[in-house]
């Protein structure tokens, strides 16, 4: 399953809002430095999804605020 992801980094909190049926907006916590926020959003929606975060990964827009995101 893929899913469009509009990542909202430096959160007070981490959630999960659904905008559409393939389409999600995620707050994080993390500061878009180092890949922090890209693996805080990982381990987030693998919890969400009920998945191991190796089954989660990044299609698309690994710098951006958009991302594509692969669920196996």
């Amino acid at each position: 399953m893929r899913v469009k992801v509009k990542v909202i980094t430096n959160a007070p909190k981490g959630e999960i809002i659904l905008i559409a049926p393939d389409q999600l907006k995620v707050k994080l916590i993390a500061r878009p430095e180092k890949g922090k926020a890209n693996r805080e959003l990982i381990e987030l929606l693998a919890d969400h999804f009920g998945v191991a975060r190796s089954r989660v990964r990044i299609v698309r827009g690994e710098r951006s605020r958009e991302k594509v995101i692969e669920i196996i």
